[in-house]
Formats: structure tokens, C-alpha cells, sequence
């Protein structure tokens, strides 16, 4: 099994945890594990066309996956990732 990191704002949809633990074998898998856990939280990943969102960056340890296989990169089965929200300002 994974370990999802959760930002502060997106906690309050998985109960207040930080951590989620999640199967698959990929980024994809992973998130979509995540999502079945904690349905609430879909609306805030994905669009209603079920695409995960454009602001929504997920890194492995300091890799964004968008570098690697996108969201079809695979990972261990111990592997920890992070989801970080982009911020915009002005």
C-alpha cells in the first residue's frame, strides 16, 4: 500500500487526515483509491468530465509526476505521494 500526503485544504474531506493509505499501481490507481475512501473529495481532483484537474500536481518524493509517465506512472508499493494544490495569487 501508498501513502497519499494531503494538504491542509483538502483535509477537511478525508476526515482531517494528513495521510491516506491507497492501493494501485499507479498514480492513477492511486488517486482513484483515494477517491473511493473519501468520495468528497472527487469534485476537488477531478472535473465532471472525470479528468484529473489542471491545477492538481502530484509529486514522488521531490519528482512531479508530470516529468515522469503523468499519471500513469507506476509506483512501489511503499511509495509516498504528495498532492499539491497550485496556488494563484495577485
Amino acid at each position: 500500500m501508498s501513502i497519499i500526503k494531503i494538504p491542509t485544504p483538502l483535509r477537511p474531506y478525508t476526515d482531517g487526515k494528513s495521510k491516506v493509505t491507497v492501493g494501485g499501481g499507479s498514480v492513477s490507481e492511486a488517486l482513484a483509491s483515494l477517491v473511493e475512501q473519501h468520495p468528497s473529495l472527487k469534485p476537488h481532483l477531478y472535473s465532471d468530465e472525470n479528468e484529473i484537474r489542471p491545477f492538481v500536481n502530484v509529486f514522488i518524493g521531490k519528482d512531479n509526476i508530470k516529468a515522469l509517465d503523468g499519471y500513469n506512472t507506476a509506483i512501489e508499493e511503499d511509495a509516498e505521494l504528495m498532492i499539491i494544490p497550485s496556488i494563484a495569487g495577485g
